[in-house]
């Protein structure tokens, strides 16, 4: 523990990385634009300088605290040497910012705005490149890249994939694929996690919302939604409420009053995918083989799996991911001419995610040569469109979703966690359904934000041992310590954002860590209040079994990545 003095004011630290941390700490918002706590310093904008009392200026984000320094984060000189990057910045960069898809949520933009930069003395003499739009998922506008290098530290550290690069030196430099190929052409998993570390509009998501409003205004077309758990708590602090809230009737309401015919909870289908995978698991087990079982719920995971890790491809479970089986239900059950009442169905699905958008387009995402899922919106791209909308979000009153596919137990709610797939499954597994055993679930290891979760539970005389991990750099940890017999498993449950899908590639963007959490927490609280908690309970999902999905389960419900 040591002492600092910043801008006059004695500040205790105590094992801070960097004096940036204790700054920040101490209510002090100091602009960065490189920086980012979960990836590894870079000190490349050089906007977090600070001045010590010899007069000596250096990167905060770079410098760890020292007892007795004495720090001033905002003197003239400091100001003006920001300002003056600011305006290089700009000077270098495409500045049409009334139509970017960033505008109002880009970090350059705003600092602009804060460090009174308003006008731009230097020419821009960089050479205009086309954007990429060859990803199902994001966009890429080097135009708008100011070399900051987040997202090729993300998608090397994080991801583990090293999709993005730095290409070129000085005023040439520039960030691109290997040889400057379209990121659809390189082993790119459709993460998005470069465009949630991107500061501006440089890494963007390829949005859809066209076609919803365009479906919307066909009066021929029964447009219908569903929404996955981890949405409804990432939603709310957008329009100014309790971060992490779930706001999952006021989605639906929103919905309905955008124009949607059906709104539809993707835990429902979470439930058929623990019911599929819970049978799946225990026929591999009872024979002993393909183990350990990988989950495939996760479209980047099994992107990943089938890219690097072919010789596990029949190690992935076969079954559909919720999205792919809420749609291809839905598309079965509006084939029967009394539901569809004359009208084309078009299924658009709600998600967390960007690699939802690439595996709606896989080829086995479809059903009798139809696509499932037509169109995948993110949660950015709903909170855009209710703004579009000109609703009052905060204000709307909680509807209840469409039946027949509008409730989930709270195992299909906590998909949306790290460790959320597992911990339903291990519920199914359990004929016992008291709330002990439930707080036994939770508290056996499944829980918590490691990136990486080990953890035994006893099952019929096996001791089932699991592993649960998320991030992709994580995931080749695991994969690697399996394929050199390393480490044995039973079952492994990936996703590839850290902490799941709460923090997926779609979700609004900045959530620092009392975000993450919020969200994490607030899912965990929608669990609490559902009634029933295991996917076998779920009365709709016997009524399914029973009717609309009776010899059809492998046809809707399975598919396979080989």
């Amino acid at each position: 523990m040591g002492t600092m003095t910043i801008d006059g004011r004695k500040v205790e630290f105590t094992d801070e990385k960097n004096i940036l941390t204790v700054i920040r700490n101490a209510g002090i918002n100091i602009p960065t634009l490189c920086y980012h706590s979960e990836i590894s310093t870079f000190g490349a904008c050089r906007l977090c300088t600070v001045e010590d009392d010899r007069g000596k200026t250096f990167a905060s984000c770079s410098e760890q605290p020292r007892d007795g320094m004495v720090i001033y984060t905002n003197t003239g000189r400091l100001r003006n040497y920001r300002k003056l990057i600011v305006e290089l910045l700009l000077a270098a960069h495409c500045r049409d910012c009334t139509t970017c898809i960033k505008s109002g949520e880009c970090v350059l933009q705003e600092l602009a705005h804060r460090l009174g930069v308003r006008n731009i003395r230097f020419e821009n003499t960089r050479e205009q490149h086309e954007l990429d739009f060859s990803s199902p998922s994001i966009v890429r506008d080097p135009n708008k890249c100011i070399l900051c290098g987040n997202c090729v530290r993300a998608c090397e550290e994080i991801q583990g994939i090293g999709a993005l690069g730095f290409a070129f030196r000085g005023t040439e430099a520039m960030v691109m694929p290997a040889f400057n190929k379209k990121i659809a052409e390189t082993q790119c998993v459709n993460c998005g996690q470069c465009r949630v570390f991107c500061p501006t509009g440089a890494i963007s998501i390829h949005t859809n919302s066209d076609k919803v409003w365009k479906a919307l205004a066909d009066p021929e077309i029964r447009v219908v939604a569903q929404i996955a758990p981890a949405v409804r708590v990432a939603v709310g602090d957008h329009y100014g409420l309790q971060k992490g809230r779930s706001v999952m009737g006021k989605i639906v309401n929103a919905l309905h009053r955008m124009g949607f015919d059906e709104v539809y909870d993707t835990s429902f289908s979470a439930d058929l995918t623990i019911m599929e995978e819970s049978a799946e698991f225990l026929d591999r087990i009872e024979k002993g083989e393909k183990l350990p079982l990988l989950t495939s719920c996760c479209p980047a995971w099994v992107k990943f799996i089938t890219d690097q890790y072919q010789e596990f491809i029949p190690n992935l479970s076969t079954c559909r991911s919720p999205q792919g089986m809420m749609s291809a239900v839905i598309k079965e059950y509006f084939r029967d001419p009394e539901h569809a009442a004359g009208k084309k169905t078009i299924m658009v699905s709600v998600m967390p995610c960007t690699a939802k958008k690439a595996e709606a387009v896989r080829p086995n995402s479809y059903t009798h040569g139809e696509k499932d899922t037509d169109i995948v919106i993110t949660t950015t791209e709903l909170i855009r469109m209710i703004d579009n909308f000109g609703l009052d979000f905060a204000s709307l009153d909680p509807e209840a979703c469409d039946m027949p596919f509008g409730f989930g137990s709270g195992g299909g709610v906590i998909f949306g966690v790290t460790g959320g797939v597992t911990e339903a499954v291990l519920r199914r597994l359990n004929p016992d359904h008291s709330k002990e055993t439930m707080n036994e679930i939770a508290e056996c290891g499944v829980r918590g934000e490691e990136g990486i979760k080990e953890f035994t539970v006893p099952y019929k005389g096996i001791d089932v041992k699991v592993c649960v991990a998320s991030g992709l750099a994580n995931a080749r940890t695991v994969m690697e310590r399996v394929k050199n017999g390393e480490a044995e498993y039973h079952l492994i449950e990936i996703m590839a954002c850290r902490r799941g899908c709460i923090m997926g590639g779609g979700q609004p963007t900045r959530a620092g860590d009392r975000t993450k959490y919020a969200r994490a927490k607030g899912l965990y609280n929608a669990d609490n209040t559902m009634i029933i908690k295991k996917s076998d309970e779920n009365p709709l999902v016997q009524e399914l079994y029973a009717g609309l999905l009776k010899g059809k389960e492998h046809e809707l419900l399975h598919n396979e990545f080989y």
